[in-house]
């Protein structure tokens, strides 16, 4: 276990982002904002040796970067409907998938803070029925 404590997590994302520098920094921001926006109650973490990760009742997603892309991978992905088509790396998995943004690329709005919503809502409501 890390003694990394997740209270400097908004800042290591914060550091993560100026980190970057270029397309992939600046999409990460979106999405963070995004998910701010969406969720206002989010908790920022910080696992996996740097991977930001946005939660409530449990992982949401993860924002990872890599040379090509900035994968954002839904823990419970599978399980939410996706009618935007949003979800386009990771399906063949039965538990999680992922967005993957390439440069350029943007995000439909409605159809993100929609999933983001959904993901939180399924965390909380499988939180309620484990305390059962």
């Amino acid at each position: 276990m890390s003694d990394f404590d997740q209270t400097q997590a908004p800042r290591m994302i914060d550091q993560r982002i100026a980190e970057l520098g270029d397309w992939r920094g600046e999409t990460l921001a979106r999405v963070r904002q995004m998910i701010h926006e969406a969720l206002p109650e989010v908790t920022e973490t910080w696992k996996w040796r740097g991977v930001p990760v946005w939660e409530q009742g449990g992982i949401i997603c993860t924002g990872e970067t890599y040379k090509q892309v900035v994968k954002l991978t839904f823990a419970k992905g599978a399980a939410l409907a996706d009618p935007a088509g949003l979800f386009n790396a990771s399906l063949e998995g039965n538990v999680r998938r992922a967005i993957d943004l390439r440069e350029g690329e943007t995000l439909d709005r409605p159809a993100f803070t929609a999933l983001i919503k959904a993901a939180a809502a399924l965390n909380l409501g499988k939180q309620r029925l484990s305390k059962r």
